[in-house]
């Protein structure tokens, strides 16, 4: 028989109908012939609840007492023995009455489940362990019970039970959920309108949240390209330009308008060397993006609108949010931009809005990353008006005669405009061509490389002069201007890594990426050896694929020093761009030193805490380590003293004085050896799967009789654990408890399997411990409250953590339903295999 079915009925607050909706179909299961009881359920005296009831066979509850008072809880065993093929049980966070044979009923449920029985359950979305905060922001209310959410994730079946905050406060009014004499009080603090608002969104997010898991893995595990539009994703495009923090925020308001909305803020730069962007503005908006519950994505692509709709459909996306286009309108000659293609090219699955800002036609304004060069296209359009040009305008003039003073001013028109477009070059290739036409066809004698009238040879040479002069002076500016462009985008990233430096940015891992994303690289490496003749070994590194192992091996590499350098792998870097690129590798290899300071700092620190720790310890072993040595003395001189004689129940009660100042005297040193083993890093657990019955009873050899009760089910699967150091821990944790349990109260040490874990409680009844004081318990040589000097040097709850964390499991403690305290160790479970049905006997009750 394999593992049962869990079905989750969940509300945003009680009184929705969870348990009503649970015994309609329960009802309707047994119609089927399906064997359904009632193991639990609570119907709080709501009347509609008591009648669904009727007709169902109930197991009768548990009666446990507890200070004076009878309470009645869920009967696993008998739930168990009847074996239904379907349980009823209500209130799924409910905890336990201490005795109970778990502490919590989730603990019961997955008992239930273990044994192949299939389990209906209720609860509200308020008792999920990982919201308590938000709820209680909400409600102002704690709440004490609560489950685990993946307990909840892992239900086969969720189902919401929804209803609007105005109908549920009618039913309270009109008494279907409290009696009269509480209504008031509840509509006017825990129901109030906002409150239940609040909770019923956090129960739709919730729900929609794994309705989006379960999407999510159905799509991958049937390979569905194809996008399906089951919650808003929307894509913002991003330049790097000041437009962007307007995208980012009209992307957030059209992700609020739709239930479960994300945003994605992807910026696409090109492989050619420095990003185009301003890392400054980049920053501000990746800042932006994640403040509004968003994500930002860097992603490398030649062709912007392939990356980006391939990105879009990548991550499921519904919408892409782009801004008008920045390019003048003439511009537009070298192609339709980005907007247009993605909206052409997205489908009819991708909805592509285009946001107006005031950005628009003002030009691109971005830093060019190519150093003083042109442009590609400029210089190709450059040198096609330059020697087409002149051939064209040749053609015209001679339909068209305008004298030869107006033809030299067109061809001396076309040559500035070669300059503009491609440079001097194209210029000059333009101002020869175009005097030789004129010469040619304008000058006489016509159609003829020879010029008669001498002030026609002084207009040719003026022309010429004026075209080169013009030209030159078009050139300088245009490359002054995209050398300023670059030296802006220069100067931006080395304010932001100095920012980041006075900031106390130092993991270099960070400055990594910042490196590989400024020059569009594949990996980023900081290489560093000891001598010259030492093997290079790689500091830190980031990036698909291995880094390189000699900076000769990569496309860049950048030396620091005599020992350390920056080695990139890419592609090839202008020469332009290594200037900055060093400023990066002085910053790393800067980042790196504070890295190992930092180290050495907390090495300082480690040694520094185990002085602290050593003085600590002289402190407390002065006098607990004096106490039992006196006593034992004193023992030993009184029976060897010839001036008494002692009978046999004083020398019987002398030597039991001996025998108990050596035990505490063997215990403190145990003690001590564990923790100075903790402190030196010498513990090493030889892990092994164990069962929890094996170890957990021999731990309590050294408690009082009947002072222990244990509760360890021989159902439990079994635990990688070191058996000796788990010992310890128990033991260590059980006589702690013994020690401020109350005369005649029992400790419970009980044990429970959830997921891939096992929990021990060692639960007491004593004073308890308030919630600032949990985590210093555990701290050495801290005693809580007024214990006295004889209560131990504090050592035992900080060795029983360290071996915990040793082990691979956790230690932490809670409060004692009913007072007292409960240390919470948390194993790892060794992974269970399906096998045959195996029907092991009913776990008993044992007393230690």
């Amino acid at each position: 028989m394999g593992r049962g079915k869990l079905r989750i009925y969940l509300g945003a607050a009680p009184g929705v109908g969870k348990t009503y909706a649970m015994l309609s179909e329960a009802h309707r299961r047994t119609e089927r012939g399906t064997d359904c009881v009632v193991a639990f359920v609570e119907h709080h005296d709501r009347p509609r609840t008591e009648v669904m009831l009727h007709g169902l066979e109930h197991i009768p509850r548990k009666e446990l007492t507890h200070r004076g008072s009878v309470f009645t809880e869920m009967d696993v065993d008998a739930v168990l023995r009847r074996a239904p093929a379907v349980a009823l049980v209500d209130e799924l966070a409910h905890t336990n009455v201490p005795g109970s044979r778990n502490s919590k009923r989730w603990q019961d449920v997955e008992e239930l489940l273990a044994a192949g029985i299939d389990v209906v359950s209720t609860v509200n979305i308020q008792h999920l362990e990982s919201l308590g905060d938000v709820v209680e922001s909400i409600t102002g209310i704690r709440q004490r019970e609560t489950v685990p959410d993946e307990v909840v994730r892992r239900a086969d079946q969720i189902e919401l039970v929804d209803m609007s905050p105005q109908a549920l406060r009618r039913r309270m009014a009109h008494g279907n959920i409290y009696k009269p004499d509480k209504v008031d009080a509840a509509l006017s603090n825990y129901f109030r309108p906002g409150n239940l608002t609040a909770l019923r969104e956090l129960a739709l997010l919730w729900v929609a949240d794994r309705v989006d898991e379960y999407l999510n893995a159905y799509r991958s595990e049937h390979q569905v390209s194809k996008i399906w539009g089951s919650r808003e994703r929307i894509v913002v495009g991003l330049t790097g330009g000041p437009e962007g923090r307007t995208l980012i925020r009209r992307a957030a308001r059209l992700a609020e308008k739709g239930a479960g909305g994300e945003v994605l803020a992807v910026y696409i730069s090109r492989s050619d060397g420095l990003t185009s962007a301003s890392p400054k503005e980049l920053a501000l908006q990746r800042t932006l993006v994640e403040d509004l519950g968003g994500t930002f994505h860097h992603v490398v692509g030649e062709d912007i609108p392939a990356a980006l709709l391939d990105f879009a459909r990548g991550a499921n996306a519904t919408q892409i949010v782009l801004g008008s286009s920045r390019r003048k309108t003439w511009q537009y000659v070298f192609g339709p931009g980005v907007g247009a293609t993605v909206a052409r090219e997205s489908g009819p699955d991708i909805d592509v809005h285009i946001v107006t800002h005031e950005e628009v036609a003002k030009g691109r304004g971005l830093p060019v990353a190519r150093g003083a060069r042109l442009g590609r296209t400029r210089i190709v359009a450059g040198w096609l008006v330059g020697i087409v040009g002149p051939v064209v305008l040749a053609l015209v003039l001679n339909s068209v005669h305008l004298g030869l003073a107006n033809d030299m001013l067109l061809f001396l028109a076309l040559t500035v405009a070669a300059a503009l477009l491609g440079g001097l070059f194209p210029a000059l290739a333009s101002a020869a061509f175009g005097s030789l036409l004129l010469n040619y066809y304008y000058t006489p004698p016509l159609h003829r490389l020879t010029i008669a009238d001498p002030r026609n040879i002084v207009a040719i040479v003026i022309f010429v002069a004026v075209a080169v002069s013009v030209a030159s002076v078009v050139d300088l500016a245009a490359r002054r201007t995209h050398q300023a462009a670059r030296l802006r985008a220069e100067s931006e990233i080395l304010s932001f890594l100095a920012g980041s430096v006075l900031r106390g940015e130092t993991s270099l891992e960070a400055l990594l990426e910042r490196v590989r994303e400024t020059f569009a690289m594949d990996t980023a490496a900081m290489l560093e050896r000891a001598s010259d003749v030492d093997p290079w070994t790689c500091a830190g590194s980031v990036g698909p694929g291995a880094p390189v192992e000699r900076p000769e091996d990569a496309d860049v590499d950048v030396p620091v020093g005599d020992h350390m350098a920056l080695a990139l792998s890419g592609r090839v870097l202008p020469a332009a761009d290594r200037r900055v690129l060093a400023a990066f590798a002085a910053q790393a290899a800067v980042a790196l030193d504070r890295q190992r300071l930092q180290q050495e700092a907390e090495q300082a620190r480690a040694l520094a805490e185990g002085n602290r720790i050593r003085t600590a310890l002289l402190a407390a072993v002065s006098h607990d380590l004096r106490t039992p040595l006196a006593g034992i003395k004193a023992s030993v001189t009184s029976l060897r003293s010839d001036d008494v004689e002692w009978s046999e129940e004083d020398t019987a009660e002398l030597l039991a004085a001996i025998e108990d100042g050596a035990d505490r005297l063997d215990h403190l040193v145990g003690n001590l050896l564990d923790m100075s083993r903790l402190q030196t890093g010498t513990v090493t657990p030889i892990i092994r799967e164990i069962d929890l019955d094996e170890v957990v009873p021999m731990a309590l050899g050294g408690v009082p009789e009947d002072g222990v009760e244990l509760d360890i089910p021989e159902t439990l699967p079994m635990v990688d654990v070191d058996a000796g150091l788990l010992e310890r821990t128990v033991a260590n944790l059980v006589e702690n408890a013994v020690k401020y349990s109350p005369r005649g109260a029992s400790v419970l040490v009980s044990a429970s399997a959830l997921a891939d874990r096992v929990e021990v409680r060692i639960v007491d009844r004593g004073p308890g411990v308030p919630d600032e004081a949990k985590e210093r318990i555990f701290e050495p040589f801290q005693r809580y409250g007024d214990a006295p000097r004889g209560a131990g040097v504090g050592l035992g709850l900080a060795v029983a953590r360290g071996f915990a964390e040793a082990m691979g499991g956790t230690l932490n403690a809670e409060d004692t339903p009913g007072g007292g305290l409960t240390m919470v160790l948390t194993l790892r479970a060794v992974e269970r295999f399906p096998g045959p049905d195996v029907r092991l006997a009913e776990p008993e009750r044992q007393t230690t």
